[in-house]
């Protein structure tokens, strides 16, 4: 009794009435949080109760749910002209998962993002994504953008990241996006990109490193390097050194790397067995495509694990991530083979 009475938990008769100093609020999505204003923290679970709980049901007629400039949701009644924190359906609420589970929650090829990010209010936290405009990169933004975040689209073709700008207003008009001209083929685009960033002073709270060819044909960038292995591993190692004090300012901050499984088939080593970093960047007559995605792959893990070992002591983590082998997105479009195999798979496979 005496920790309850400390806690200010002993002073209500209901198990759902809040103690004093505790209020009731409500994600985006519908999940009611609770917020302590004597120790200024917030938390999921009642605190008498321990129970979780969603909302039900839609917003009465002449309610509109905003958004302050803090992040925080507020709503407004247009028939009374009045507005008011509390979300009007918290009487219709419905407890979740009342049974605590015995076992750790596990997702599967059949889980969404959306699935994923359940719950969380991303509210006030700023994103960028490299590739944003279409498959993966797209369904990350969205996802992101939908529970609250700043998304800024990084996409090579702006009109392109502009579309997938307003695909994503036609589900929420009022979800925080922009695109942002980036070609990782080209360095100075690349510098271009991170000084027209930081003008905005904004933090950056995560960094997704999604962009990526696969089977393209050999080809030089305007640097002067094989166009997979800049695009894919070069390209964003040089955008992370060029954000790296904005991500350990915003700490804590992550990187995530979107790598693959085929990094595993894959090395640097000559036939002698000593490392050949000449491998990374070959010329058109040692180029298979195939081995230079690989390498490529196997580049941004080295790099991830390297990061995280200097930056998650200031706050800073980073990531990779292996997405799903032969999801159907555009990247297969250089080869028609590749397109067909990818067909074939479809069914099989995770989608975007």
């Amino acid at each position: 009794m005496a920790a309850l009475k400390y806690a200010g938990l002993e002073d209500t008769d209901s198990e759902e009435e809040l103690p004093p100093g505790w209020e009731e609020r409500t994600t985006k999505d519908g999940w009611v949080y609770y917020a302590n204003h004597l120790e200024e923290k917030t938390q999921w679970e009642h605190p008498k109760s321990g129970k979780r709980k969603r909302v039900a049901g839609d917003l009465p007629y002449g309610w509109e749910q905003e958004t302050d400039e803090n992040g925080q949701v507020y709503f407004v009644d247009h028939i009374n002209k009045r507005t008011t924190y509390l979300d009007p359906r918290l009487a219709f609420t419905v407890e979740d998962n009342p049974a605590k589970p015995t076992t750790r929650q596990k997702y599967d090829g059949n889980s969404t993002a959306m699935e994923i990010l359940q719950g969380r209010d991303l509210s006030g936290k700023v994103v960028i994504i490299t590739g944003a405009n279409s498959g993966i990169g797209f369904e990350t933004a969205k996802s992101l953008a939908l529970h609250g975040a700043c998304v800024i689209l990084a996409c090579r073709s702006l009109a392109r990241g502009n579309d997938a700008v307003q695909r994503i207003l036609g589900e929420w008009h009022k979800a925080k996006v922009e695109a942002m001209t980036l070609d990782l083929a080209s360095l100075q685009s690349v510098q271009h990109f991170a000084e027209a960033f930081k003008s905005k002073n904004l933090p950056l709270h995560i960094l997704i490193c999604n962009a990526a060819v696969f089977g393209a044909p050999w080809s030089l960038t305007e640097d002067g390097l094989e166009s997979t292995f800049q695009v894919n591993h070069l390209g964003h190692f040089y955008l992370v050194q060029l954000l790296e004090d904005v991500l350990r300012q915003s700490s804590p901050a992550r990187v995530v790397v979107v790598s693959s499984e085929s990094h595993r088939f894959t090395e640097f080593k000559d036939s002698s067995g000593k490392l050949d970093f000449s491998l990374l960047s070959p010329s058109k007559k040692e180029y298979w495509a195939m081995l230079a995605y690989n390498r490529s792959k196997l580049c941004n893990i080295l790099f991830s694990n390297e990061l995280n070992r200097r930056l998650s002591p200031h706050g800073v983590t980073s990531n990779s991530v292996h997405p799903g082998n032969l999801i159907y997105t555009s990247i297969h479009h250089n080869w028609w083979l590749y397109t067909l195999l990818y067909t074939l798979a479809r069914p099989f496979t995770k989608s975007m």
